[in-house]
């Protein structure tokens, strides 16, 4: 599995053990305890570990929820759909937590979470956008079409999974997209990209909070 890259080498957590000790990473721990963490941009690789984790962690206790902490600033929307699509397929319950930031396609799988726990944290910043082009608008004019043409597919999809996982109607979806739409913790749930703020885990896991 590829670590997030936040240090050039990760802390080691050194365990005793009836036979000695046993070193681990603070990766390894959250995935003991079903917590998938999404720290980086969304693209392939980051989707593929995600992927990865979320069908281990059903093999092993396919009525046990999975965790999914996000603090990203969204990425591709394809790679957004593998880690959606392995979300929506898992038997596990998928609580999502949004502890720092959840922009664009990262905002979107926050709200696809199992309904009644989807939580941020007090500071988190949601934003809504709409698909950005991939790489720089030049070709042929038939090539420009077939981009602006999957551009249209891709928020179309957006649109959809508001009013799928947010309650939005089709109307409100189009004008979230149309803009960034900046959203603090209390306005993602009025928005319906969240059910509840987590203020601490004093009261245990984020989902058995009340709101």
């Amino acid at each position: 599995m590829t670590r997030p890259s936040a240090r050039h080498v990760l802390p080691e957590l050194t365990e005793r053990t009836a036979s000695g000790h046993r070193t681990t990473d603070p990766y390894a721990k959250l995935l003991q305890e079903r917590i998938v963490l999404l720290g980086t941009p969304i693209d392939e690789t980051s989707a593929n570990d995600v992927m990865a984790q979320f069908l281990y962690l059903e093999h092993r206790a396919p009525d046990r929820d999975i965790s999914l902490y996000v603090n990203s600033p969204g990425g591709s929307f394809h790679a957004m759909s593998t880690i959606y699509d392995t979300l929506r397929f898992v038997s596990c319950d998928v609580e999502t937590v949004c502890l720092g930031r959840a922009e664009g396609t990262a905002a979107l799988l926050l709200a696809a979470g199992t309904p009644g726990k989807r939580c941020v944290l007090p500071g988190a910043r949601l934003v809504l956008r709409q698909p950005d082009p991939s790489g720089p608008l030049e070709g042929r004019a038939s090539d420009l079409a077939a981009r602006a043409e999957e551009l249209g597919r891709i928020r179309s999809r957006m649109e959809d999974m508001l009013v799928r996982h947010a309650g939005r109607t089709p109307e409100q979806a189009r004008a979230d997209l149309e803009r960034d739409t900046v959203l603090d913790a209390r306005a993602a749930v009025d928005h319906g990209l969240a059910d509840r703020i987590v203020p601490d885990r004093r009261g245990g896991h984020p989902a058995d909070d009340a709101r």
